[in-house]
């Protein structure tokens, strides 16, 4: 179970880096439209919730799915 969300979730970050890496000035002007962010402050909130995202991903199903594979006898 842990292996499976394991994968979803690495489907999702490279999902959420390719959609901002190459359609970054559409996904820009969306939501712009929305909020009033900058440019830098748009990219600063990407990369934190992307690392964010990657942390959280790190400590609750890589982490233990290690704990689960080194702890087998």
């Amino acid at each position: 179970m842990l292996l499976i969300s394991l994968a979803f979730h690495y489907i999702i970050l490279i999902l959420w880096f390719s959609v901002f890496y190459f359609c970054r000035g559409w996904l820009y002007r969306l939501h712009s439209r929305w909020f009033r962010l900058s440019e830098s402050a748009f990219e600063l909130l990407n990369y934190g919730g992307i690392g964010l995202y990657k942390i959280l991903v790190f400590v609750f199903t890589l982490a233990p799915l290690l704990a689960l594979w080194l702890g087998r006898p």
